[in-house]
């Protein structure tokens, strides 16, 4: 039997070319069979170009363009991997602005494998426990975060993991995290915080 325990709930998945396939496909056929509405937002219009391991998989649609949604259209955000991927994606402001929203909201984010360099871009790290591919390990250190190795970590509705192998994990966590909503005291942390950074 199904599990609809995210039933009425919106989630962004913010990616463009080069999305790891299994990173984004995976996920979001377990929030979509969690009852969950899971959209593809992309800068880009059209499809987006996948990867698979070591070279282009398949073209995936893109749902929604990013300029014509805000992170108050959605209740959560997954970030899929790939190396292109969030390395394209954290040098377009929109698409840092968007991950930041989502925190500053309180609302819960999931990261996988090379996606923890957006949460690195939108600040929003800092004092978590995290996890990552490998060779993220020393930009979200010096973004200060608590890297630790394991196969998902969750530190208040922050969600990431190493790889595709820990998707299953992944996808679990995620969801548990997603159903639970709004962390209320991560959004005033985050609005306190930019409040001492204006001063």
């Amino acid at each position: 039997m199904a599990n609809k325990n995210l039933s009425g709930k919106r989630v962004a998945i913010l990616a463009t070319d080069g999305v790891e396939e299994v990173e984004l496909t995976e996920p979001r056929d377990a929030l979509k069979e969690a009852g969950a509405t899971a959209q593809v937002v992309s800068p880009k219009s059209g499809n987006i170009r996948t990867w698979q391991h070591d070279d282009w998989g398949n073209e995936i649609p893109v749902d929604i363009g990013l300029d014509q949604v805000s992170a108050e259209d959605f209740d959560a955000l997954m970030l899929p991997g790939g190396v292109m991927n969030p390395d394209r994606l954290r040098a377009d402001d929109r698409a840092v602005q968007f991950v930041r929203d989502f925190f500053a909201a309180g609302k819960p984010i999931a990261a996988i494998c090379h996606a923890p360099w957006m949460l690195v871009e939108a600040d929003i790290v800092r004092g978590r426990s995290v996890t990552s591919w490998p060779s993220l390990e020393t930009d979200l250190r010096n973004a200060g975060a608590d890297w630790v190795d394991r196969e998902v970590v969750t530190d208040e509705g922050i969600v990431t993991s190493r790889k595709p192998s820990d998707i299953p994990a992944f996808n679990r966590k995620m969801i548990e995290e997603f159903a639970e909503g709004i962390h209320a005291s991560r959004g005033a942390r985050a609005a306190s915080s930019a409040s001492e950074t204006r001063v």
